[in-house]
């Protein structure tokens, strides 16, 4: 057997058949129960033509079919291909057109959307829909009918630790793209071996053996499924034979309701975005949260002001604050202080490295600023996308680095402060403004609910900095009062010159800043405050 993960995912299943492993909504299935549909579906999909290196879309909200379609995948050796729900026509086209999607799974409500987009499929093999209750035109088979036809049955070929696992970006800074890894890559940099606060597998058959040691703890990957960060805490819920409880859509009272009522040990979200609704469902109503020990985040900020909150409302609760992309999987956790006004610095394992621009090590403590840099477990690169992948995937005296785009320093005890990614940077009279440091220390401001920094064309310094903030219900705001929290947190040309208020902020569904989006708004004016 190899670090291929449908094999295993089956190991698990083979080592704790009767064990709970998802609950979602109204539906409980167990290890055995999970398999079985996944291989249903998987031969759905086999009969359709679907097979080793085919793409597969997953085109849906969080639910038990989420995993199932990504397990029936991996077992006939395809692709499952992340979509974002909430992508409208225009993007749908392209990622269907980009990732070469020749099969779709996807819940009934995006029926519409799906009409319309199809043809972006240059192959059209299989489409299945699964009821939502909306009634929407659907093409394609049912999903229950689908499996209800086929075999609940393994019987598939050989797998490979080769096989690859794609996972697209949010798309932050440009469209999406899709980030190709080898299983066994995945598995050790994304997913800590399978045991990321412990010793990693040494085989894949020690996978089930310690899933079958362990307990029945219940974890929430409270993300959409569509981010990687989502998928790869879900997976490694797996390898431990947990149960992962899922929320359809993310709502702070639903996700404590689950919370109480599955007795939820461990949550992952993704930064401030989706803290917040927590923190306020708990304004508004007591839950019993005393089962839930730690909650992980990746993948965006996680602001001091927000942490504070929520420790206030769950003393117990452990807090993890991981540093990671899609590019690079787990690469270190925040250091006790950090914070906007000391720099978020972070200790990372020996892969990780700040190279400058000749590839080179940044000696620790010379104030140099280079690139984050991961060696070892690493993508083969992006999808269809050789220019974008020799840009980002280098080498150098025959070692192979990913640079995802973070600059960062190193401090001399060796840890890594993160500024942010070069792409987003902001450069004021040559002095370099990185957004998501100025965006810390906006969120620290008790008015400011979310914050997003750009840089906007300047006559005299090229570019200067302008602030988009949603500001907390009730909250009055002006730049004179932003600029002197801000300076009182980092440096003076970092403050922003502009402030734009609006009453919603446009974010991915995974919590991700859109920056495109902020900085065509600073730059029409039309929700500037002077």
């Amino acid at each position: 057997m190899q670090f291929n993960m449908a094999d295993m995912f089956e190991c698990v299943v083979d080592a704790v058949p009767d064990r709970e492993a998802v609950v979602s909504g109204d539906v409980r299935l167990t290890y055995r129960e999970l398999d079985e549909r996944a291989n249903r579906l998987a031969h759905h999909l086999a009969g359709k033509g679907v097979g080793s290196g085919d793409h597969v879309g997953c085109y849906m909200l969080n639910g038990n079919e989420y995993l199932e379609t990504m397990l029936a995948c991996m077992k006939i050796r395809a692709v499952p291909i992340n979509i974002n729900y909430r992508y409208v026509e225009e993007e749908l086209r392209y990622l269907f057109g980009d990732a070469d999607l020749v099969a779709l799974v996807y819940h009934r409500e995006f029926g519409p959307r799906v009409a319309a987009t199809r043809d972006a499929m240059k192959d059209r093999r299989a489409f299945v829909w699964v009821e939502d209750g909306s009634g929407a035109e659907a093409e394609g088979e049912p999903y229950e009918a689908a499996l209800s036809a086929s075999s609940p049955e393994r019987g598939f070929p050989e797998r490979s630790a080769d096989d690859l696992y794609i996972i697209y970006t949010g798309g932050t800074t440009g469209m999406p793209k899709g980030v190709m890894w080898r299983q066994e890559d995945l598995f050790f940099a994304g997913m800590g071996g399978g045991y990321p606060a412990g010793e990693a597998a040494k085989t894949p058959e020690e996978v089930g053996e310690r899933a079958a040691a362990g307990g029945a703890i219940a974890m929430m990957p409270a993300a959409p499924l569509i981010h990687g960060a989502a998928q790869l805490a879900s997976f490694i819920a797996f390898w431990s034979g947990y149960k992962l409880v899922l929320v359809p859509r993310y709502r702070g009272h639903e996700v404590w309701s689950l919370v109480e009522r599955e007795k939820v040990l461990s949550m992952s979200i993704v930064g401030d975005a989706m803290a917040r609704p927590l923190i306020e469902a708990l304004d508004e109503r007591d839950y019993d949260t005393s089962s839930l020990m730690v909650l992980s985040t990746a993948g965006a900020i996680f602001s001091d002001t927000v942490k504070a909150e929520l420790k206030a409302k769950c003393p117990n609760l452990t807090i993890i604050d991981s540093w990671g992309s899609s590019e690079t999987g787990f690469q270190g956790s925040a250091t006790e202080g950090s914070s906007p006004d000391k720099g978020f610095r972070f200790t990372v394992n020996e892969r990780n490295s700040v190279l400058d621009d000749d590839l080179d090590p940044v000696v620790p403590g010379s104030g140099v600023t280079g690139m984050l840099a991961q060696k070892g477990h690493i993508p083969q690169g992006y999808y269809g996308d050789p220019e974008k992948t020799a840009k980002t995937f280098v080498e150098k005296d025959g070692v192979r680095w990913v640079l995802p785009g973070d600059m960062a320093t190193v401090e001399e005890d060796g840890t890594i402060r993160i500024f942010g990614r070069g792409s987003v940077c902001i450069n004021s009279g040559g002095e370099k403004v990185f957004p998501e440091e100025v965006e810390a220390a906006l969120k620290a401001h008790p008015g400011v609910l979310d914050a997003v920094v750009v840089g906007v064309p300047d006559e005299r310094w090229g570019q200067r900095v302008a602030a988009v903030v949603q500001t907390r219900t009730g909250a009055s705001l002006d730049l004179e009062e932003l600029d002197r929290h801000c300076r009182a947190r980092v440096a003076g040309y970092k403050a922003p010159r502009e402030l734009h208020l609006v009453e919603e902020m446009r974010r991915s569904p995974s919590g991700k800043a859109d920056y495109p989006w902020a900085k065509k708004l600073a730059e029409a004016g039309t929700h500037k405050v002077n």
